[in-house]
């Protein structure tokens, strides 16, 4: 619907100033910019499908079969439709991981409440972007079309995006792990609250307010152990600034330092099944790592006042 009417507004906004055969080219190129598209069931691909359909077009409204020229819009919308998603060709994940950020907060309105959203909110946000991205075929990313690109550009695009989604993926699933223990800790204290309450603000006009890491020790597990680069981004953070969220991740780089890669692979369907109430937050809280439950609880304790009591009666036995 996005791109149809983006398309509608283009013919209408251009049709007193350009020739028709430019007219149908614009809402070609735009058609193209429709993403993460595959092959038909008669094994066309969408540029494939798009040049027929320009031939259509061109012929219903009396403009000549001109293949050079058909050939020539197709190439354009493509190469057009390949800049729409270039930032799954970057290099650097950290750019990549905030262009995902962006679409994040886009869809999820509720994260706009900057302050207000819930723990839960935050998750699902989390989950739903963990969710497409996961599933989503990297061969579907960028186009080709009769050699635009070529077959050599055009795997070093599949590959990049076959990188960026798989990194990206990673991020999530940690990120997720480390709210779920702060879920299971506002669901069995009274249920979800605002993420600032247990956690601390995000910026504030008073100066840099309390944060939880701020109260946290220092985790056993030895850096050398774990995935450098995901540790890096989660320190340094994503390469733009977030209105919603802090851009580096500190409790995320905190927990996956507690648990490590084979914790943390364990902690996510436990996770899940908290989420999907196969499981009470307590008896999640009990799966994992009883040092980081603790030193979490005490640190979360200082924040959110109002829960003080509750949390300090979660705190597991030393």
């Amino acid at each position: 619907m996005n791109e149809f009417l983006s398309a509608v507004v283009a013919v209408r906004t251009l049709e007193p100033y350009l020739p028709l055969k430019d007219l149908i080219a614009i809402v070609a190129c735009i058609e193209a910019t429709i993403p993460f598209r595959v092959n038909n069931a008669a094994g066309r691909s969408p540029s494939e499908v798009l040049a027929e359909r320009v031939r259509e077009v061109r012929t219903t409204m009396g403009q000549p079969a001109d293949e050079i020229e058909v050939d020539c819009v197709v190439k354009d919308a493509t190469l057009l439709a390949n800049k729409d998603v270039s930032s799954f060709s970057e290099t650097d994940p950290a750019v990549f991981l905030s262009t995902t950020w962006l679409l994040i907060e886009e869809s999820n309105a509720p994260l706009a409440a900057v302050g207000i959203y819930s723990v839960r909110d935050y998750r699902v946000s989390l989950s739903r972007m963990e969710g497409f991205l996961g599933s989503l075929n990297p061969g579907s990313v960028f186009r080709d079309y009769n050699n635009t690109p070529d077959a050599g550009a055009h795997a070093a695009l599949d590959a990049a995006a076959a990188r960026n989604l798989e990194f990206a993926t990673r991020y999530l699933r940690m990120k997720i792990v480390s709210i779920s223990v702060v879920e299971a800790l506002a669901q069995a204290t009274g249920g979800d609250c605002p993420v600032s309450m247990m956690l601390g603000d995000i910026r504030s006009n008073y100066g840099r307010p309390d944060r939880v890491e701020d109260f946290l020790p220092s985790p056993a597990i030895d850096d050398s152990l774990l995935d450098a680069q995901l540790l890096s981004v989660l320190d340094k953070g994503r390469s733009k600034e977030s209105s919603s969220d802090l851009t580096a991740s500190p409790l995320t780089a905190w927990v996956y330092r507690s648990l490590g890669n084979d914790g943390a692979a364990r902690a996510l369907p436990e996770a899940k099944r908290m989420f999907a109430v196969e499981q009470t937050p307590q008896a999640s809280l009990s799966g994992l790592d009883k040092t980081m439950v603790r030193a979490l609880i005490e640190a979360c304790a200082k924040l959110a006042i109002s829960r003080r009591d509750a949390l300090l009666a979660l705190l597991p036995a030393a």
